[in-house]
């Protein structure tokens, strides 16, 4: 990998730490909620392990939910292992913890691996909070420390986009 490209990865990673806040954690309970889908269709092939919902998909785990057009959950031994939502675009929301704001995203691609706490967003991915966006085709969002990263490593024509607005004068 390029310094230059190494450099601006980790300076990235640092901002939105210090952006999204060391002290900012999701809700405890969000991991040991049931995950609900609410949907216009659903199929279930036991075979292949795998559950497609379509149709306006609403996707709830405690403070988590996600609208979706389309998904699709990969089941590993009767667990949920991996959810795969599509949408024009699906749309992401999470408390991160009490008082907190809400941490928004968009993406037309997004895989939940409700284990590990990781949603990955891809193609045309955005993720908001108060007065900073990050925008990218690829972004990866732990849900138990609210930390981003975002980008490709891989190479230099996809870029991340920053804004940081400045907070309203009191």
């Amino acid at each position: 990998m390029e310094p230059n490209k190494l450099s601006g990865y980790l300076s990235l990673g640092l901002l939105l730490s210090v952006f999204y806040g060391a002290a900012a954690h999701a809700l405890a309970t969000d991991a040991e909620q049931p995950i609900t889908i609410d949907s216009n269709t659903a199929t279930y092939d036991d075979k292949a392990a795998v559950s497609i919902y379509t149709g306006d998909v609403v996707s709830i785990q405690g403070s988590i939910k996600v609208n979706s057009d389309k998904l699709v959950v990969h089941f590993v031994d009767g667990d949920a292992e991996k959810l795969v939502f599509t949408g024009n675009p699906a749309h992401f929301k999470q408390t991160p913890s009490p008082g907190k704001e809400d941490i928004i995203g968009d993406a037309l691609i997004g895989e939940y691996y409700p284990k590990k706490n990781l949603l990955i967003l891809k193609n045309n991915a955005t993720v908001k909070q108060g007065t900073g966006t990050y925008a990218s085709d690829y972004i990866e969002y732990d849900i138990n420390t609210s930390l981003v990263k975002a980008g490709d490593k891989s190479t230099d024509s996809k870029r991340v986009r920053v804004t940081l607005q400045p907070k309203a004068k009191k």
